[in-house]
């Protein structure tokens, strides 16, 4: 049975039929499509974790190919929602004075679908914020983007006419990007969020940070989401309890 990924990503199997197919010794097979668009397998991984990481890898690619081609303002979009795991409105409201440490970024505003100005956080009371890592790749994006570009008075960064960046022009942008691309159908800006989940959790990260960070309202709706992300853990926990059984015997 194939397990799939976050949307956009791909899929990795067993194809040997046997009844316990985690615990049988044939290798993964990952199922994937390429930037053409057109299905591909690769076959011999060994564990979960090695397709995951394959699967993550490919998907970082396009993600960097994507980065290539898109205007400035999408690609600071990109640059948030795959480094930061933000929401995409939340993208759309990259500020630079919520820079505040050379690792930190503080988010507490996205820029409403609906009105097209700043509004207060999914799940969070007005005022309130969360703060996710800034990778130094992501902050050093933002700060090209503000030298070339200038920066709104109140610190805002991609902009249009009514002086943010709203969803209708990223829609239309990102239609524009992913059919110059020719990549899979559903890979949308959401997705490079779902990378964000799938390299932290992918890294060992503790998913009561990751949920912190993506600014889930419970850890349950990350656990389900990303779940699968974490295969190796419950083998992993049965090793170290056993050797501590032992060791107590």
């Amino acid at each position: 049975m194939a397990r799939q990924l976050a949307r956009g990503t791909g899929s990795f199997f067993k194809d040997c039929g046997c009844s316990r197919p985690t615990r049988c010794p044939h290798s993964y097979t990952i199922r994937f499509r390429n930037g053409l668009g057109k299905q591909v397998e690769e076959s011999g991984f060994d564990t979960q974790d090695d397709a995951i990481e394959r699967l993550t890898q490919i998907y970082a690619e396009k993600k960097r190919t994507a980065l290539a081609v898109a205007a400035d303002d999408l690609a600071l979009g990109i640059a948030m929602t795959a480094g930061c795991g933000l929401r995409n409105g939340e993208a759309r409201a990259v500020n630079v004075n919520n820079v505040v440490a050379d690792d930190v970024y503080r988010v507490h505003e996205q820029v409403h679908s609906n009105t097209h100005r700043p509004a207060k956080l999914e799940h969070r009371k007005v005022g309130k914020f969360r703060e996710v890592p800034l990778p130094r790749s992501v902050r050093e994006a933002i700060e090209r983007h503000e030298a070339k570009h200038g920066a709104t008075r109140e610190g805002y960064l991609p902009r249009g006419p009514s002086g943010y960046y709203t969803e209708p022009m990223e829609r239309r942008r990102v239609r524009a990007l992913f059919e110059k691309l020719s990549v899979v159908d559903g890979m949308g800006m959401y997705g490079f969020r779902h990378y964000f989940a799938s390299n932290v959790l992918g890294s060992g990260i503790p998913i009561t940070d990751v949920a912190e960070w993506m600014g889930h309202k419970s850890i349950e709706e990350t656990y389900r989401t990303y779940r699968h992300l974490m295969p190796g853990s419950i083998t992993k926990a049965a090793r170290v309890l056993d050797a501590g059984l032992w060791d107590a015997a």
